[in-house]
């Protein structure tokens, strides 16, 4: 047994919890499923095709983003998301190397 992370997890992994964090809710993961391939969304589109409130879309859409999950730029008034694919290919292949080398 390896119990050194018994008490903390290794701060090469702190994103890596952030990520599962914020995708361990069955909303946000379905608010991920809605983006398409480098297609960016704002809140309305996503509450359009949604059953939540356009408030409860916005709280998920910044839970993500402060994951690093998806990235958020401005254009206007509107903010406009997308999935922040090269960090979550890193935060996933570092969970991959770990089952490499130790499963």
């Amino acid at each position: 047994m390896n119990d050194d992370y018994l008490r903390a997890i290794p701060e090469a992994w702190q994103d890596i919890s952030a990520v599962f964090s914020a995708l361990g809710d069955e909303h946000r993961q379905r608010i991920l499923l809605t983006f398409e391939a480098g297609e960016r969304l704002n809140v309305g589109q996503i509450a359009e095709v949604s059953s939540l409130a356009r408030s409860t879309v916005s709280h998920h859409l910044k839970v993500l983003r402060e994951a690093g999950v998806l990235v958020s730029e401005r254009a206007g008034k509107e903010i406009y998301f997308r999935v922040n694919k090269a960090f979550l290919q890193k935060a996933f292949c570092k969970v991959s190397a770990y089952l490499d080398a130790y499963l």
